[in-house]
């Protein structure tokens, strides 16, 4: 297996622990993008923080684009009094649309398989332009367009 494949295997462990956390049957690009934000030492991971995003400043923007989307269908958090996410089925959660978009997305923009870097992943997720990230990601007033830029310098730095 090469770095990249034991990093995406990690991310991939890491995100089906964090949907078992929010009781998901199916693995996300959110669940992706926290448990990028948990593993330390990565180029992604740097980036995130640079932007002020570590995994618990990406949960409460996730939290918060939750509460948004219930407030937009009527639904308050403060007027019901919503069970807390079961943690999920037993067995491992299968990769869901999102995820498995995020994967296409960051795999695309390399040529040769060799060439994946773990910023191709956060790549990927980043330039999801609906759903439940770049919601997040706007509620919590980052710029998108600058986040992904850095990504995309980090890559060119890491080719030279």
């Amino acid at each position: 297996m090469t770095p990249f494949d034991t990093y995406l295997h990690m991310i991939i462990m890491e995100g089906g622990q964090e949907a078992h956390r929010d009781g998901s049957a199916t693995i996300e690009a959110r669940h992706l993008l926290l448990a990028i934000a948990a593993e330390e030492g990565t180029v992604a991971h740097r980036v995130l923080t640079s932007a002020g995003l570590d995994h618990q400043a990406i949960r409460d923007a996730l939290a918060r684009e939750f509460e948004h989307s219930l407030s937009a269908a009527g639904v308050s958090l403060a007027t019901f009094d919503l069970p807390r996410p079961g943690g999920g089925p037993k067995r491992p959660p299968h990769m869901g649309a999102s995820a498995k978009l995020a994967l296409e997305r960051g795999f695309a923009s390399v040529a040769r398989k060799k060439d994946l870097r773990p910023a191709h992943l956060l790549l990927g997720i980043l330039r999801a332009q609906i759903g439940t990230v770049p919601r997040a990601l706007a509620l919590a007033g980052v710029d998108q367009a600058d986040l992904e830029a850095r990504v995309l310098r980090t890559l060119t730095d890491e080719g030279e």
